[in-house]
């Protein structure tokens, strides 16, 4: 794996959550340049809750969180977020091209004159994701697919050197998803990616690397995953994970007699 002498994330001793309640106790992760990391748990383990906290929506209780060696502050405009796939008006009359707009500095502020760099990075962007000849298309005329490598490219507009997925796949068609962690496999080459999931057929096929967060992060730089590991984390034992289904982990069933 190519890692560089610095991580571009690094996680020490964090505890974090709202108001009295403590979601993440003690978590500890570095994450270097060409990393893929696949991050799976149950739902209210602190996935959602460790992303705010990388992107600094969410104070840290205690520990720190460092990005290229910058504290969250300062290093989070070198992340890429992709979050949930929202279902928003198809009626909103925005286009592809403004859409990834928005993720430069100044994007948000569509009166603002491009100058030809940004222009370009758009450009670049798009084309990255397969996406430049549909660049005035209205959002709402997307498939979903189409649509959430849109939100991919708006993450990747400003340059980031990480790249944050909040289940990217969860409203897509499950005949695209596929393509959707190839383009993922193919940016990879020159970002670290953070990808949170609960599909772990996919995790498995395309990551490098698997996280398990329950509370507390398990991570051993490997994708190979104990079934003790597996029962810490989810507590109870998983025989299948698989597509569409909303929480995809299933306990052990004992085999029941009929008479």
């Amino acid at each position: 794996m190519a890692n560089s002498a610095v991580p571009v994330l690094s996680i020490r001793n964090l505890s974090a959550g709202y108001e009295q309640e403590t979601i993440l106790q003690d978590v500890n992760l570095e994450v270097y340049n060409g990393d893929f990391i696949g991050l799976i748990g149950p739902n209210g383990g602190g996935k959602s809750t460790l992303l705010k906290v990388i992107l600094g929506l969410l104070p840290a209780q205690s520990g720190q969180v460092t990005i290229l060696g910058q504290d969250v502050r300062h290093g989070r405009h070198t992340i890429g977020y992709v979050p949930q796939f929202v279902e928003s008006d198809r009626a909103f009359p925005i286009s592809v091209w403004d859409t990834v707009r928005m993720g430069l500095l100044t994007g948000w502020n569509l009166f603002h004159r491009l100058s030809n760099q940004e222009k370009g990075q758009i450009e670049a962007a798009l084309a990255e994701v397969g996406m430049l000849d549909l660049r005035q298309s209205a959002m709402g005329e997307l498939s979903g697919g189409q649509r959430q490598r849109v939100f991919i490219a708006r993450a990747l507009v400003a340059n980031p050197k990480i790249l944050l997925l909040d289940e990217p796949t969860a409203s897509v068609d499950p005949n695209v998803t596929k393509d959707i962690y190839e383009l993922l496999s193919q940016l990879n080459q020159k970002m670290a990616i953070v990808l949170v999931s609960h599909d772990m057929m996919a995790v498995s096929s395309f990551t490098k690397t698997i996280a398990c967060l329950n509370r507390k992060l398990v991570y051993h730089n490997s994708k190979e995953l104990s079934a003790e590991t597996l029962n810490d984390v989810y507590g109870c034992p998983v025989d299948l994970i698989a597509h569409g289904i909303p929480h995809r982990v299933f306990a052990a069933h004992e085999e029941q007699s009929h008479g």
